[in-house]
């Protein structure tokens, strides 16, 4: 079967690299060392959007700030969101870290011998400044993260294909423009801004 064809800056996105000693302990991954691609991420999301880009960067900033000299510890970082996972992309947002950290709220592993547990590591309407908040349980240390993707305003071009295919009224070249110019939006976030503090923004 052909492998999937994904858009080539894909392969320019820095990976995330972390340690899950569950996956260790029960020898799913050599040494546990689980590194996840921005590709992956997507396969998981079943898209490319800016709401995965920058829940996936947010994700990368955060965990390099708390873990600067160490790979961050899947099972071990709880994160908090400002906003109800009902409301707007916070849900998108949320499955996003969920895959990256192992993080979750009451549905997630329930842990072995009371080690390795990955539920009730996440919440939700906290009690912080920013969108996002991560914390390291063996330090406690916390770095919060706020996201602008409008940085990159969309091709007014967009506008007007989504009005042809909502009229259904769209030719297989133009669905193609349409495909093109999103994800070259979500080029120009990940790859053009990605030490752009207006896009991202990391605070101890």
């Amino acid at each position: 079967m052909r492998e999937e064809a994904f858009p080539s800056f894909f392969k320019d996105v820095p990976r995330i690299a972390t340690f899950d000693p569950l996956a260790q302990f029960l020898g799913s991954v050599e040494k546990g060392v689980i590194k996840f691609s921005y590709k992956q991420i997507v396969k998981a999301a079943g898209h490319s959007c800016p709401t995965v880009a920058s829940a996936y960067l947010m994700s990368f900033k955060a965990l390099k700030t708390l873990y600067p000299d160490t790979l961050p510890v899947r099972g071990e970082i709880k994160v908090a969101f400002k906003e109800a996972l009902s409301a707007g992309v916070t849900g998108v947002i949320s499955n996003v870290i969920s895959n990256i950290t192992g993080a979750t709220k009451e549905s997630g592993f329930k842990g072995i011998n009371g080690k390795y547990a990955r539920h009730s590591l996440m919440e939700f309407e906290a009690d912080i400044n920013l969108h996002v908040r991560f914390t390291r349980l063996d330090t406690n240390q916390s770095v919060e993260v706020s996201y602008n993707p409008n940085v990159v305003p969309p091709s007014p071009r967009l506008q007007e294909l989504m009005k042809l295919i909502n009229s259904q009224n769209v030719s297989e070249e133009e669905m193609k423009e349409f495909g093109t110019l999103w994800q070259e939006r979500v080029k120009k976030l990940m790859i053009d801004n990605f030490e752009n503090e207006e896009f991202i923004k990391v605070v101890l």
